[in-house]
């Protein structure tokens, strides 16, 4: 059994199993978040779907108001002029095949995203049991495989962000920091709610969304009233 520490169990006993109002819940959040540096608010939902079905997997983004207040390190694979906007625009790495050729070889790329041109993905797809394990394959549905790279840069620094479930049919990721406000934490948060909901799979049968949790990355889990 997982042993928390003495900060983390006084939290706990402000905390009841009762589902609370989104407002409220970030207030908590916030409230409960005690360590010494600037605690990310993650959310996870718990989804009614088949994981094991590929047409029932979430595979989104959603770009939040306010972004997650993380820096994302950004890696691009393309060719010709597309690297040189690619790094005006913040890629962290840029290169084409002999990128590839390099990370094939060290078997890591230590960065958040990975995104290609349509045209990179042959010698990015060789990648696969590298990029693969760790989420980092580029696919055309997050944005991550397009022919206006220096675009997409820009849009996962201000605070796109990927909406994936895992083998057990939850979505987990970042809404911001705790130190946000309340308000752009519940903007933020509308904005993943509204999102997750909209990329219900069709063949999804009876509740969709379980339950809702967030917390922050040392504080205790608080159940959510999406609805409130």
């Amino acid at each position: 059994m997982k042993k928390y520490g003495k900060r983390y169990n006084q939290a706990k006993e402000n905390i009841s199993n009762e589902e609370m109002s989104k407002e409220d819940s970030l207030n908590l959040c916030k409230e409960t978040s005690t360590a010494k540096f600037d605690e990310s608010v993650d959310i996870v939902f718990s989804l009614g779907i088949d994981a094991e079905d590929a047409e029932q997997n979430l595979r989104t983004t959603v770009s939040l108001p306010n972004g997650t207040g993380k820096e994302v390190k950004i890696a691009v694979f393309a060719g010709g002029e597309q690297l040189s906007e690619a790094e005006s625009a913040g890629a962290d790495i840029v290169g084409g095949k002999e990128l590839a050729t390099k990370v094939a070889s060290e078997e890591k790329l230590d960065v958040d995203i990975v995104i290609s041109t349509p045209e990179m993905m042959a010698e990015v797809g060789q990648l696969g049991k590298i990029l693969g394990p760790k989420g980092l394959m580029p696919n055309p549905k997050t944005g991550t495989v397009t022919p206006n790279v220096a675009k997409a840069v820009e849009d996962f620094k201000k605070g796109k962000v990927e909406i994936k479930n895992d083998k057990l049919g939850n979505v987990h990721l970042s809404i911001g920091k705790s130190s946000f406000d309340t308000n752009q934490l519940l903007e933020n948060l509308n904005e993943v709610i509204e999102e997750v909901e909209k990329a219900r799979p069709a063949s999804t049968k009876g509740d969709y969304i379980k339950s809702v949790h967030i917390s922050s990355t040392m504080g205790p889990s608080i159940a959510v009233d999406i609805n409130l």
